[in-house]
């Protein structure tokens, strides 16, 4: 091949996530790769699982492969870290790595597998922090191990908001700047309300014109804290019979959910959607948005549900980063359910706007995340 062809082909950067599912991180990594320039830039995505994602077609689709290693347990440390060198050392050609940047969204593990690329040949290693706190128990134990000193093994920093930068780098490499913030930036355009779309979803759905419905999107885990948002729904329901619980997502908790819901009655007000390729129009069909998680990074529903014009009552300990327009508010969980659902209640009338164009001025559009993404991967950033 010429040094001409050569140069033509697309820079190619692995991205490393727990598997291709509608999660948000997932999201918000297939957005950038739908706007990006592919004939410049291509990604490839190594996950843990060994089970087909969500995405896998698609990315497919685009030019991008999908690989597989196995998932990290403490009792299979050695093997793990041998999976990932016989990765890079199967996807490289001439003694030079296939990949021009691994950017770990991982980072639980990027600590073991970052360095492995470097060693590689990989020449941008990128550590992007997603999530401002840890699961429970042993598992956020090893976590907060593995990712010590976790910065001074990528090249590059990446935080989506400042409180998951401070969580996985630290406050002060954050205060030092050496951590770079990347928004989780949507396409905005498409979480324009349609009062159209509102109204087919619903019947869809089974929705009353007159029901009141409070909405979530989000995986079923502990962090999403749904036990807490069922209570909040049924002191609602308590003062307005006609109204409904839209939930869109799956996880692990999603039975315990289910029964929290049949505990109290509600099953038959409670939608459970399951994942949604287009989750947009769920948006559209809902009334108010609650979300109360206990740790977050920088959630991209918020940022969505904003986009489709609805009001919002987010969780405290979340950033506050997420309240981009006057539509979301802010609540600590200490307040308990009673004190949420009265706050709901009393902002439930009001008119819809458009506010796309509002989360675009305020620099959460994909096409100004991947602007940074490009120069970042071609080695063009200052």
């Amino acid at each position: 091949m010429s040094e001409e062809k050569e140069q033509k082909k697309p820079v190619r950067v692995l991205q490393v996530l727990g598997g291709t599912s509608l999660g948000g991180a997932e999201s918000r990594v297939m957005d950038s790769y739908r706007h990006l320039d592919r004939s410049r830039i291509q990604f490839d995505f190594c996950v843990h699982s060994q089970e087909e994602g969500f995405f896998d077609k698609e990315i497919e689709s685009l030019g991008g492969h999908v690989y597989r290693v196995p998932r990290f347990r403490v009792v299979n440390w050695f093997s793990y870290r041998k999976a990932w060198k016989e990765f890079f050392r199967a996807h490289s050609t001439n003694g030079r790595p296939v990949h021009a940047a691994v950017h770990g969204h991982m980072t639980s593990t990027a600590s073991i597998y970052l360095p492995i690329a470097k060693a590689a040949g990989v020449p941008l290693a990128i550590a992007h922090a997603r999530s401002a706190g840890v699961d429970p128990g042993l598992k956020g134990a090893m976590t907060r191990f593995l990712r010590r000193n976790l910065g001074k093994k990528a090249d590059v920093c990446l935080t989506c908001s400042r409180l998951a930068g401070e969580a996985v780098f630290g406050k002060k490499m954050v205060e030092e700047g050496r951590v770079i913030t990347v928004p989780n930036a949507i396409d905005a355009a498409e979480f324009a309300f349609s009062e159209k779309t509102r109204e087919k979803k619903r019947a869809d759905l089974g929705i009353g014109a007159r029901e009141f419905v409070i909405g979530h999107v989000g995986r079923f885990g502990h962090m999403k804290n749904h036990a807490f948002l069922l209570d909040v729904f049924a002191e609602i329901h308590k003062k307005l019979p006609d109204s409904r619980l839209l939930l869109v997502g799956e996880g692990g908790l999603m039975d315990s959910v289910r029964e929290k819901a049949a505990s109290l009655g509600l099953s038959d007000r409670v939608i459970f959607t399951g994942n949604q390729a287009r989750v947009a129009d769920f948006y559209m069909a809902m009334d108010f948005f609650v979300f109360p998680s206990l740790f977050e990074g920088l959630p991209g529903s918020v940022i969505e549900a904003q986009a489709a014009g609805l009001r919002c009552l987010v969780s405290d300990s979340v950033t506050d980063e997420v309240l981009i327009t006057p539509l979301a508010q802010a609540r600590s969980l200490a307040e308990g359910a009673a004190a949420w659902a009265q706050e709901v209640l009393s902002g439930r009338d009001y008119e819809r706007e458009q506010m796309a164009q509002a989360i675009k001025d305020a620099g959460f559009d994909v096409s100004d995340q991947v602007k940074f993404l490009e120069k970042l991967y071609l080695g063009e950033r200052n």
